[in-house]
């Protein structure tokens, strides 16, 4: 089985073309993802080539610009080829099966000149407090579904 499913946002405007044979749509736009860990020096974000074929690639046409926030399910596909050199050159893209906006267009045009600011960070759990379970602060018990 061979599924991916994303949600980030566009890092460019789409670029769409049609097909000589067919007059079909062929989207072609990379997404930002966010990464689940950030480790200090890493990479924040992941950067994904995909492409959107058909009924799909006209709605990204008609309704995707640069940083809008969707959520895509497709295929992970080689993207391998020979340059002039004769040298293999490996790569990966997305081919989109579906594709749904994952904000409110409001909340879209709010976070277009968004910048990220420090938020203060909670407590951290202090040391160990005996098998293998973590102190947690005063201050997050009031926040626990389960207490």
């Amino acid at each position: 089985m061979n599924k991916i499913i994303l949600m980030g946002r566009l890092t460019r405007d789409p670029e769409v073309r049609y097909g000589a044979a067919n007059n079909t749509a062929i989207a072609r736009f990379s997404i930002a993802v966010d990464r689940r860990f950030k480790r200090e020096g890493q990479p924040t974000a992941d950067f994904f080539n995909c492409t959107a074929f058909g009924k799909t690639g006209e709605f990204v046409e008609k309704y995707l610009k640069k940083g809008t926030k969707v959520v895509l399910d497709g295929e992970l596909q080689n993207d391998n080829y020979t340059n002039k050199e004769g040298q293999t050159v490996y790569g990966m893209q997305i081919i989109v099966n579906s594709l749904e906006f994952a904000e409110s267009k409001a909340a879209s045009e709010n976070n277009a000149g968004f910048v990220a600011q420090a938020v203060p960070d909670a407590p951290a759990p202090t040391a160990e407090a005996g098998g293998g379970f973590m102190n947690i602060p005063d201050v997050a018990e009031d926040e626990l579904p389960f207490a």
